[in-house]
């Protein structure tokens, strides 16, 4: 599992008996994710779930100042419109249901952000444990101007609920992690000097308990929440990522600057 490295090591995939480590390695960038790192985040999952005797996936952000704190937003000035932005959010999703489609469990040990795409791949984890500093947030009303797609607000929706979702992108403030463990979001909050070992704790315990029960509930959960017909997000999602703001949002980060938002 530890070979096929990406040549800039900014993921970093390693096995110990039963349990395989996705470590997200671009500590400069707090593990902002590009999208080599998308596709060896998916490649993993599938390695994962080819290979019987793997039981567990830990995903973990490299520094320790970060999980992951979104997707490297440079990449956004080579969209061009609506079209760029309709197929980012339809891969995000795919993205985000690959990790939950994951026939093993999956924990996201969160050290610092998990902001942005960081909070979908921690959405898409079984079990989340953090740090006391992590904080949990998509703060795009003030950063990008940019939305989310149904099935991402659906799945935040079951997580947070609507209210605590709505103050959470409205405000654009980040949780901390005491507030994402009322709400459920996150499961433990261990100290940073302890955290990994109680990861490993964790991911052996789940590696000696019956796979296929595992399995068929993660499926359960998954099918039960995915049953609901979303309606069609498309048009919100294409007047977004068509508009004005969303191309200032993302000068004005690349610029360093706050945006000027027109409504247009």
């Amino acid at each position: 599992m530890d070979s096929n490295q990406p040549a800039d090591n900014s993921v970093i995939v390693t096995r110990d008996g039963a349990i395989v480590t996705l470590t997200f390695n671009r500590p400069e960038a707090r593990n902002a994710m590009t999208w080599g790192m998308y596709e060896r985040l998916n490649q993993t999952c599938d390695d994962v779930d080819a290979d019987d005797s793997v039981r567990v996936l830990v995903l973990k952000g490299a520094g320790g100042k970060a999980f992951v704190a979104g997707t490297d937003i440079s990449q956004f000035t080579a969209f061009e419109g609506a079209e760029d932005g309709l197929r980012y959010e339809r891969d995000g999703d795919l993205r985000t249901g690959r990790i939950s489609r994951v026939k093993k469990p999956v924990i996201a040990l969160i050290q610092g952000f998990a902001v942005g795409g960081g909070l979908g791949i921690a959405a898409g984890a079984d079990l989340r444990i953090a740090t006391p500093d992590a904080k949990f947030g998509a703060p795009i009303a003030r950063t990008l101007g940019n939305c989310l797609s149904m099935k991402a607000y659906a799945r935040y929706l079951d997580l947070f609920g609507p209210s605590r979702l709505k103050e959470m992108i409205l405000t654009a403030r980040l949780l901390s992690a005491d507030e994402a463990l009322t709400a459920g979001f996150v499961h433990e909050i261990v100290a940073a000097d302890a955290i990994e070992a109680r990861v490993a704790e964790l991911a052996q315990t789940l590696a000696s308990h019956a796979p296929i029960t595992m399995w068929v509930t993660k499926e359960a959960v998954r099918r039960l929440q995915e049953s609901r017909p979303l309606p069609d997000g498309d048009d919100l999602v294409a007047a977004i990522y068509g508009s004005d703001d969303f191309r200032e949002g993302v000068r004005a980060f690349v610029d360093k600057r706050p945006p000027r938002w027109t409504g247009r």
